[in-house]
């Protein structure tokens, strides 16, 4: 009952809290943005995933490691992005922006693709995914809250402007619950799996905030840009990662399974890779 229903909840009032930073410009604003927009939409919906499969490959990771790391990478970013990309000087309303759409894409990406990446890793002994559940699960839970969280905002700024810190301290202690409980439940299968999962998200973060870098430089964007294309491509969202890795694995166990150890070791190792990189970006805007 814990997993099913407390998991969900916290994931809900995570994407809530987001929601409230979010206006309707947000999501017009990629006009004045399009190829900022674009590099990153690609980066992160296009090459993320490719890299992923191809660290999951060469790691020779066991199924339910593999397809927690796929996963990991069909996952948007989240609020912690935004807060890095402010932190490092960035385009913070293109981090917004690509936030908010790439989290509406994902419930229509996200359970196509979880389904194929079972069917390759697991093969028979997957478990079946339904991909038109998941995607209204993953509506309901992601979606539904950041559009209450919006319609809120609009209809009481005031009220939002004096709960928002709270909610947004309440949301991350939410998030480090989730992690260290997926860790705590699984804790013989992240030791075992350590010595290639840790090197392998390491490798998967680097090269994320590398080619953020790279494909920027390739369209000819500004540094404060390019910073903001660099965070988006690396820093994902873990607790959406967990959520969706539970929801497959239901009818198999009430607890945290193993395909949620991906997400809740990235969630942890991108910040020792992403925070100095935000620092060196920062910085170099002075």
């Amino acid at each position: 009952m814990i997993v099913k229903v407390a998991l969900p909840l916290i994931l809900a009032f995570i994407m809530f809290s987001l929601g409230l930073g979010l206006r309707k410009q947000d999501f017009t604003r990629v006009l004045k943005y399009p190829k900022a927009f674009g590099t990153g939409a690609f980066n992160q919906l296009i090459l993320l995933p490719l890299f992923a499969f191809g660290l999951a490959k060469a790691f020779n990771f066991p199924p339910e490691i593999a397809v927690g790391v796929m996963i990991l990478s069909f996952c948007p970013g989240g609020v912690t992005s935004n807060v890095l990309t402010r932190i490092g000087k960035g385009n913070t309303a293109l981090s917004i922006s690509l936030t908010a759409i790439t989290s509406l894409i994902s419930v229509v990406t996200v359970p196509a693709l979880v389904a194929l990446s079972v069917h390759h890793f697991m093969g028979v002994d997957g478990p079946e995914v339904d991909i038109t559940g998941l995607g209204i699960t993953m509506c309901l839970i992601t979606a539904v809250p950041v559009a209450l969280g919006m319609l809120l905002t609009g209809m009481a700024p005031k009220m939002v402007e004096k709960i928002s810190t709270s909610v947004s301290r309440t949301a991350i202690i939410l998030f480090v619950i989730i992690i260290v409980a997926a860790l705590a439940k699984n804790w013989a299968v992240f030791y075992d799996n350590l010595p290639t999962l840790g090197p392998a998200l390491v490798l998967l973060n680097i090269i994320m905030l590398a080619l953020g870098l790279i494909t920027s430089r390739l369209v000819k964007l500004d540094s404060v840009d390019a910073t903001t294309i660099s965070i988006e491509s690396g820093v994902q969202n873990g607790t959406l990662g967990i959520a969706v890795g539970t929801l497959i694995a239901l009818n198999a166990t009430e607890t945290l399974p193993p395909v949620t150890v991906p997400s809740a070791v990235y969630s942890i190792i991108m910040y020792f890779i992403s925070v100095p990189f935000v620092l060196w970006r920062r910085r170099l805007e002075k």
